[in-house]
């Protein structure tokens, strides 16, 4: 293919963002970065400055718990909660207790909700992530709890809750103590919603399982992020059950929207000003009031 590097100079392109689809060999390293859908070559900086979407195809990258924090609340206005709660091997599953070292080096968080108050355009919310590089984002007994002691003193302060969830669903290296985290956040999010407080759910790519089947759908307003994977269980899984061919599509976002599931789906440059927008009409509502 030649020098990537040469041909752009050749054309002295501020924004240099390649046609077609290319082989990964041929991408310098830490320069271009192959989108995961259409395999264009993005450079860096723009994918970067197009808040790691693809401006070829839409498609929406992952993101970590630290970016989405960056990026949807006012800048150093978070301050994070029960950050050294840790999870343990309650049930001594094999390899189970590497998993976790390995996540935290990897994140640098000691679980995979992040959790604390901060502000949206100086409106104060409580607010929460789960990070798909922390074990798929899945939800053990301390991603409940962190969930249940921010919801907690959201009700305490009176301020509407903001979760984004990224979550492949309850982390089965902890069987049943895992699973009671579904019923857990879902009592915990009812006593917010019996408080007259908001609760905005924001899904991501992928939203699903025990996090999709308890608080993530519990949202007074359900946001998806566009061509976000949301469901329970896989597709195969979900045939062998009912035994009938399923929709193409079933899982996306849009399939969602259309079927009444969810509220909106957004682009992510759509998803800070949006949320100012809600919180400034549920402040108006609670005034009228």
């Amino acid at each position: 293919m030649g020098s990537i590097v040469d041909k752009l100079k050749e054309r002295n392109d501020p924004k240099p963002v390649l046609q077609g689809k290319i082989r990964p060999s041929d991408i310098p390293a830490g320069l271009f970065i192959a989108c995961e859908k259409c395999h264009a070559a993005i450079h860096q900086k723009v994918l970067d400055e197009n808040l790691r979407v693809c401006p070829h195809c839409q498609h929406h990258f992952r993101l970590s718990a630290r970016e989405r924090i960056a990026m949807t609340l006012d800048v150093d206005s978070f301050q994070e909660m029960d950050a050294d709660l840790m999870s343990t091997n309650p049930l001594n599953m094999p390899e189970y207790a590497d998993k976790l070292d390995k996540s935290r080096a990897l994140t640098g968080n000691n679980e995979a909700l992040i959790s604390g108050l901060g502000t949206i355009n100086a409106i104060r919310v409580a607010f929460a992530v789960l990070d798909p590089f922390f074990m798929m984002g899945s939800m053990g007994s301390v991603v409940g709890e962190k969930l249940a002691r921010l919801v907690e003193i959201a009700i305490a302060k009176l301020l509407p809750l903001v979760i984004i969830a990224a979550s492949g669903g309850a982390r089965m290296q902890e069987g049943i103590y895992s699973l009671m985290q579904m019923a857990k956040t879902a009592a915990v999010i009812k006593r917010h919603s019996d408080a007259g407080l908001l609760f905005i759910s924001i899904m991501t790519d992928p939203t699903t399982g025990g996090v999709a089947a308890s608080f993530a759908t519990l949202g007074d307003i359900l946001l998806v992020e566009q061509g976000a994977l949301i469901g329970f269980a896989g597709p195969r899984v979900i045939k062998q059950t009912i035994q009938q061919d399923l929709p193409e599509g079933f899982q996306t976002a849009e399939f969602q929207l259309l079927h009444g599931q969810i509220d909106l789906v957004v682009k992510r440059k759509q998803i800070r000003p949006l949320l100012t927008q809600l919180l400034l009409l549920h402040q108006q509502v609670l005034t009228r009031e």
